[in-house]
């Protein structure tokens, strides 16, 4: 009777571990893996249900200001994994990171609604673009010069778009083409005040065209300071004089396209602060069983240690994100704070500095980052 007893609860204690692997097994089989493509239903609910209410910032930010931030992409080609989620901030520089570090989705955060829309205007004129020519031509509404080919230079594109005049009729057609785009074909439900948005975007493409900088004004041209042109932006080089921006070969732009045809990279409003967008975002790709590959932060934790309290709630919802020993942070560092590493005869206006992910967030954790002076004295070129 014992020896039948004993038999008994082995088969039952067997059973139970047996039925928990398999349970934990199927677990782990039904985590479905981030889709390559997503319909535009479910792109414009991850807009929308991401997001957080839009915020204020000081400039309209059309263009990058950082001249040096394609000197960290080698490093992070071999560090970082292909085929992950990248989360960035801001315009255009993302798309060049984008290109080089080739992620299953991307996400970009902006406290600005109208970062939000600009992203959804390139992500028009990219559908309908055919290759970098007539891309340029439809995002600064000029005629297409003759002699460009997929095989041109990325020096001579904007060489040639230099000489290109604006065109008012190719502009009002191309901005009815967005509009349409958007809410027609993939039926995004904009409302009026989005659509005058992205008309006050488009129209600071048109009338700045390939000059058009990061401070650039719709009623009087320039405001100071020393900023790069969209033009110098997409010509710049790495360190060792490789260009390696989206448009710096036609591979590139047809990467960056398929992308943004099939609903990969979505833009989102959000504070890097906020309680919502980062966390949410971050949830959904650990239930993809997905990591974040990359976080390109800018300069924005600059303004974030402004406040006692944003930079920490920002270092917070980082912590919630899945990440593994390559995952990197990527951050802009303005006046010299990143002490100047890059050469002198560089003259940047910034330094690109990136940084394990995981180990600035053991820092926080452990009390040990606790400034921004800390955050760039444990960032590298």
């Amino acid at each position: 009777m014992q020896r039948f007893r004993f038999a008994f609860r082995l088969i039952v204690v067997l059973s139970f571990v047996v039925g928990h692997a398999q349970a934990a097994a199927q677990g782990v089989a039904s985590v479905a893996p981030i889709p390559a493509k997503l319909d535009d239903s479910t792109f414009w609910r991850l807009v929308t249900e991401f997001s957080e209410p839009g915020g204020f910032f000081r400039s309209d930010n059309f263009v990058s200001n950082e001249t040096t931030f394609q000197y960290v992409i080698p490093g992070l080609q071999r560090r970082t994994k292909p085929g992950g989620v990248y989360f960035g901030v801001g315009p255009e520089q993302n798309f060049t990171y984008i290109v080089a570090l080739q992620p299953k989705i991307a996400f970009i955060f902006d406290i600005r609604r109208q970062n939000m829309l600009t992203h959804l205007m390139y992500k028009a004129v990219f559908e309908q673009a055919t290759d970098r020519a007539d891309f340029l031509a439809r995002l600064f509404s000029r005629a297409r010069p003759v002699n460009l080919d997929t095989a041109s230079t990325v020096d001579a594109l904007f060489l040639a778009y230099s000489f290109a005049p604006p065109d008012s009729a190719a502009f009002r057609k191309n901005l009815a083409s967005i509009k349409d785009r958007l809410t027609k074909t993939h039926g995004f439900r904009l409302g009026d005040e989005d659509l005058r948005t992205i008309e006050y975007v488009y129209t600071a493409f048109y009338m700045g065209g390939p000059d058009l900088t990061y401070n650039f004004t719709q009623g009087g041209g320039f405001r100071g300071g020393r900023m790069p042109s969209y033009a110098d932006v997409m010509t710049a080089a790495d360190e060792a004089g490789q260009k390696r921006s989206y448009l710096a070969t036609e591979a590139h732009f047809r990467a960056l396209r398929r992308l943004e045809t099939d609903n990969a990279i979505v833009p989102l409003v959000g504070d890097f602060a906020g309680p919502h967008a980062i966390r949410t975002v971050g949830k959904y790709v650990r239930d993809h069983g997905a990591t974040v590959t990359a976080f390109y932060t800018s300069n924005v934790e600059q303004y974030l240690f402004q406040s006692d309290e944003d930079w920490r709630r920002f270092f917070s919802n980082v912590a919630t994100l899945p990440v593994d020993s390559s995952s990197m942070f990527i951050r802009a560092v303005f006046n010299g704070m990143g002490m100047l590493r890059y050469p002198a005869a560089v003259g940047p206006r910034s330094e690109t500095l990136v940084a394990p992910i995981a180990d600035q967030v053991k820092a926080f954790t452990a009390g040990t980052l606790a400034s921004y002076y800390d955050v760039i004295q444990t960032s590298k070129p």
